[in-house]
């Protein structure tokens, strides 16, 4: 199995191949500059890695939530590059890619991913491990931090993601939590190999980003 994934929907710009369970990855902090530079990253891993677009099986991308324009960015990029080769996408939550980070890189099984959403609130989502890949267990949603529910039990939840610079704010317990951790492509990767393997695949003209709210600006009544 060949898997091509990116992800522009923070701040962070990742791309990386999944080449039968091995992960190559490039992570770059590119604000503002994701459309510049995310298809050059592209050619370059898959010259590294001795590939043609061609050769991948089905590519990947951060479906979000996240940054509109950023989601946008990947969600052109995936279906152009798929329409090319006419390899199918899959839509990974940027959310469940933090999840998986945190059991990569800390070992949690239990993790609470919040991206910062700007406007006083935050891009929530609740996942436990299983056979090694984090899944949720709860919808993702799009919140105040002060109204954060987290599921019931007895988990010792790990904080993953911006969103946690509102930890303050936010009622939910964590036993401690990374506020600079971004969503990776190289994880995005790593969960599209299962959603692949299950037939979650898509045709490229129907890959499309999730934004989970629809306004992008506050009202003046709102600030």
């Amino acid at each position: 199995m060949k898997l091509l994934a990116l992800d522009t929907a923070t701040e962070a710009c990742s791309v990386a191949l999944n080449l039968d369970g091995e992960i190559i990855e490039n992570f770059q902090m590119l604000p503002r500059r994701h459309s510049r530079e995310l298809l050059s990253m592209v050619e370059q891993i898959l010259g590294d890695a001795g590939l043609s677009l061609s050769q991948i099986d089905a590519l990947a991308f951060g479906r979000g939530p996240g940054a509109f324009t950023g989601l946008r960015v990947a969600t052109a990029m995936v279906q152009g590059l798929a329409f090319a080769v006419d390899k199918p996408v899959l839509g990974i939550s940027t959310l469940a890619a933090l999840a998986q980070e945190g059991l990569r890189r800390f070992g949690a099984t239990s993790v609470l991913s919040s991206i910062d959403a700007r406007m006083n609130e935050v891009y929530w989502g609740a996942f436990r491990e299983q056979d090694g890949l984090m899944q949720p267990v709860q919808d993702e949603v799009v919140i105040a931090p002060e109204k954060v529910t987290v599921p019931e039990g007895d988990d010792q939840w790990l904080g993953m993601g911006t969103g946690w610079a509102y930890r303050e704010k936010t009622a939910a317990s964590v036993v401690d939590c990374h506020v600079d951790c971004y969503p990776r492509a190289g994880d995005i990767a790593l969960l599209a190999a299962d959603h692949y393997r299950n037939g979650y695949t898509v045709p490229a003209e129907q890959a499309m980003p999730v934004y989970l709210r629809d306004k992008v600006a506050l009202k003046k009544s709102e600030r």
